[in-house]
């Protein structure tokens, strides 16, 4: 094992091309819910406004309030980034052609390339598993099968194995309508849950490449495994052993049975896995039974009320039924870490890194060792945190630097985000660019120390540690965090340091009652996203941060390519997950695109004469979302979710028939794609 891995179109929320059916079973319909974040919190807009009626900015010069003394800092510090052995110059260009937007059902990547698809739900994990039947499904076989709606992959090569690797993928959520012919939502059948919730979780799988192209097929193998809904999972942190997650089933409080709604990850420097537990409220029915103030208080503020789910799982399971069992819910909204290279082992959720929306946890390693880990919390108005390690990684590949490295992220300091604007006075909500671009700085405010015994110390008055760790939004809402428009995946450029995140968009921004805009979400009703560079101080406390997209069509003006000539550049509209070729170019998938064409993957170039160059290298099939990009030096890996789904289509009646063809039902898919010379990506 080698320590170092690889690293539809109807309107929702008024904007988003998202279909109301994958809202639904994606994340509950959260964009048609009330704002769980009604906290107070001050926004430094709020507070320039206030300042600007008191004659106390004048000439436009905005007052730096409550962030401290904030430098700039070098782009890698002493933080000695791995530079890696590629040796294109590093982030300043990518050779493809750009795709065009379209709606076609197909994969289409530019010319010159040619794609494959990898493994689809249904096929094969564990040797003998039937062949995949959607007319003769079963929980057995789900069990033993790659699962649907696939979001994060990771590629992790097999030590001393030539072109071998375990390619370690996620499945956020099961569309049933999607999946059974004559699906009655009102009243599922019980096979039907067990298939859903079989069909959750993650899959590892071995893949080998193949001589003379960069194809990938996947094989049997004796890492191969299946990580469901039903899984076992060990608890570790502030929060285990909790009155807050015990339940009859677990009286311990440190075992939970299964993952839910895996979306994005990370890929760890020790060879683990982490999955974030996403949109975990929705699996969950009758909080409205829940009449005790501060606990309906805690449900709302993640999500959580009303009566039945829309699922219907509390009818076959108590322990999605809040009025039987208060405290499962908290149970899920990790951090999870799974150790791919041993089958039998079993998984493990971190409390102290927060419990909130994870869209992702990804890794920086600074130059001492320390491990600093970054996440965003994939709602409308809530926060950006990082936990930073007090352990230091231990080289190599035994099983000894395993076990200590498996430790790591159960021991440091959790922290939430404070953002402020070097321009505040000149942010209206229209997305004018300020003199000087989009910039500003930070803190990270502190919120929860672990110590080496597990247990924890809260940094914020009146939460106990278990309570900041199961409730970590009401922690942010406390210290005064910034708000953000829905921070989706973070990712660290191994060529500089820097620290990029995917804002994905927020139309609820600067409706009334609602935040409004600030330079780092500087427009009302934002239906297209931006992404967010940051230049951390990653084991301290302070940053500075500048916009380097606002995405939507580049004619309108309401966008910015960090000064890149907008007519040579893609549409881009709502960024999800993020990625880094060997040589320091961005990737950027998106999901819900706003621009009445199919999702896709893009590229970015970050320095030199054409920084803010943004080109589409890829469009998924119609209905479908682009996750999980991988990009090495001689392929592309994406995960195409939810492909097909749609208000208007059917099992009878599919939109789409990728990737099989005919008059196949749609499949949720791994592809990949590489040049047909095998000549080098990301140059």
């Amino acid at each position: 094992m080698s320590p170092k891995p690889l690293a539809l179109f109807v309107k929702h929320d008024g904007q988003s091309a998202r279909a109301a059916l994958t809202c639904e079973y994606k994340c509950g319909n959260a964009c048609f819910h009330e704002v769980p974040n009604t906290s107070d919190g001050e926004y430094f807009g709020d507070i320039v406004a206030r300042l600007n009626r008191r004659g106390l900015i004048k000439g436009g010069a905005a007052v730096v309030l409550g962030v401290g003394a904030v430098s700039v800092l070098a782009a890698c510090g002493d933080d000695s980034a791995d530079t890696g052995s590629a040796t294109g110059s590093p982030g300043t260009g990518t050779g493809f052609t750009a795709v065009a937007p379209n709606k076609e059902d197909a994969l289409v990547v530019p010319e010159g390339y040619e794609q494959s698809v990898l493994i689809r739900w249904g096929d094969a994990v564990i040797e003998g598993a039937p062949a995949f039947d959607f007319d003769k499904q079963s929980p057995a076989a789900a069990a033993v099968q790659f699962g649907y709606n696939c979001d994060f992959a990771g590629l992790l090569p097999i030590d001393g194995q030539a072109d071998k690797y375990l390619l370690v993928v996620s499945h956020e959520y099961s569309t049933e309508p999607m999946m059974f012919r004559g699906y009655n939502k009102d009243a599922p059948t019980r096979e039907q849950f067990d298939i859903a919730l079989a069909s959750h979780g993650l899959s590892v799988v071995e893949v080998h490449g193949q001589s003379g192209s960069g194809q990938l097929k996947p094989a049997f193998g004796k890492y191969n495994r299946r990580i469901t809904a039903t899984s076992e999972f060990e608890v570790k942190g502030p929060a285990a052993g909790s009155a807050l997650l015990k339940t009859k089933a677990d009286p311990t409080g440190a075992k939970v049975l299964g993952t839910l709604n895996n979306c994005s990850g990370g890929v760890t420097p020790w060879g683990t896995v982490l999955s974030g537990e996403e949109n975990f409220n929705q699996y969950f029915g009758n909080a409205e039974t829940v009449t005790e103030p501060d606990a309906a208080k805690r449900l709302k503020r993640y999500g959580i009320e009303g009566a039945g789910s829309e699922r219907k799982w509390e009818s076959f399971d108590p322990r999605f039924d809040i009025a039987q069992e208060s405290n499962e819910v908290n149970r899920f909204g990790y951090v999870v870490e799974i150790n791919p290279w041993d089958a039998t082992s079993v998984p493990v959720k971190h409390t102290s890194m927060g419990r909130f929306k994870h869209e992702a946890a990804t890794v920086h390693v600074t130059g001492d060792g320390s491990v600093v880990a970054y996440s965003g919390d994939d709602e409308r108005f809530d926060y950006m945190y990082k936990f930073v390690s007090t352990k230091k990684v231990q080289s190599g590949v035994g099983a000894s630097a395993m076990r200590h490295n498996m430790t790591i992220l159960d021991e440091g300091t959790l922290y939430v985000a404070k953002l402020t604007g070097d321009h505040a006075a000149e942010i209206d909500g229209s997305g004018k660019v300020p003199n000087g671009g989009f910039t500003g700085k930070g803190q990270w405010i502190a919120l929860l120390e672990t110590g080496a015994d597990g247990k924890g110390k809260s940094l914020v008055e009146g939460m106990s540690a278990e309570e900041v760790a199961v409730f970590t939004r009401l922690a942010g809402d406390k210290v005064g965090a910034t708000k953000m428009d829905r921070p989706e995946d973070f990712e660290t450029n191994p060529k500089t340091g820097k620290v990029y995140v995917a804002l994905t968009n927020n139309t609820k921004r600067g409706e009334e009652g609602k935040a409004g805009p600030d330079e780092a979400n500087p427009r009302k009703l934002n239906k297209n996203g931006q992404v967010l560079e940051l230049t951390d101080n990653h084991t301290g406390t302070d940053f500075t941060w500048s916009l380097l997209l606002v995405c939507g069509d580049p004619t309108a003006a309401d966008t910015y390519f960090s000064g890149f000539d907008k007519a040579k550049v893609s549409p881009i509209s709502c960024p999800d997950n993020l990625a880094f070729d060997p040589y320091g170019n961005l990737w950027i998938s998106t999901d819900g695109n706003a621009l009445k064409s199919n999702d896709g993957l893009f590229s970015v170039v970050l320095d030199g004469p054409d920084r803010g160059e943004t080109k589409q290298f890829l469009t998924v099939p119609r209905g479908g979302e682009t996750c999980g990009p991988i990009v090495t030096e001689k392929q592309v890996i994406v995960c195409v979710q939810h492909p097909g789904e749609s208000d208007d289509a059917t099992t009878d009646k599919p939109l789409s028939n990728w990737p099989d063809g005919g008059t196949t039902q749609p499949r949720p898919s791994v592809a990949v794609v590489w040049k047909k010379n095998g000549g080098r990506i990301g140059v």
